[in-house]
């Protein structure tokens, strides 16, 4: 997945979740952060960030936040990302014939994608990972209502003989596990487990991270 225009920068605020003051080229800039997510870990005044500059001149903001710098670690928060970069890679991989459908109802759900194929149908929720403690990744960052409903979903369609996964886009390298965050959304560790106990898959990949692009790039343990 490529970015087009990437500016660096330095982040200074975030006035609410939605924008970010950023100094990039030569000035501060009010920037739209493509992350709902708190993103305390991240957004810490003084932290180099990537920037994409819009190609819509009547936009209220020229940019968009996509990725920031942890140590050495760069981190991608695009929060669209996984799923734009899991279906380039998932397309790749599709057995012949099979049809990736997206944005999928199922119950009273709409999951990301639904793989139909001569096997049936294959539904798959993705999850964009930015937490990291220790060399692992956390999932979620702050309570997720709507991703627990996602997992009972799967669980529904498991128990009913469809193919059901939960994957894990960790949004960026080296990671050592995957784990839910407990401390911060006990419920979604608890539907997670359930819901793997009853035959959804739980996976996760790591990516390769630059400033202007992201690569699904190798499977990381997942830690139930």
């Amino acid at each position: 997945m490529q970015y087009q225009t990437v500016v660096p920068g330095r982040f200074l605020s975030r006035p609410n979740r939605f924008v970010a003051q950023v100094e990039a080229e030569g000035a501060v800039q009010t920037v739209h952060v493509k992350n709902t997510g708190r993103c305390r870990e991240l957004l810490v005044p003084g932290a180099a960030v990537y920037l994409e500059r819009s190609a819509n001149p009547k936009r209220r903001t020229a940019y968009d936040l996509i990725a920031v710098q942890k140590g050495e670690l760069l981190v991608n928060m695009d929060a669209q990302a996984p799923n734009r970069v899991f279906a380039e890679w998932l397309e790749t991989r599709l057995p012949e014939g099979a049809v990736l459908r997206r944005e999928y109802t199922y119950g009273e759900s709409r999951l990301d994608f639904c793989v139909e194929s001569a096997r049936g149908l294959y539904l798959i929720e993705v999850k964009g990972v930015t937490l990291e403690e220790g060399g692992a990744a956390r999932f979620p960052d702050a309570p997720t209502e709507r991703g627990v409903k996602h997992i009972r979903e799967l669980q529904r369609a498991a128990e009913a003989g469809l193919g059901a996964a939960l994957f894990f886009v960790v949004q960026m390298e080296n990671m050592k596990s995957v784990a839910p965050n407990d401390e911060t959304h006990p419920a979604f560790g608890a539907a997670l487990r359930e819901a793997a106990a009853h035959g959804v898959r739980v996976c996760a990949w790591d990516c390769a991270v630059t400033p202007d692009s992201l690569t699904i790039r190798r499977e990381v343990p997942v830690l139930l």
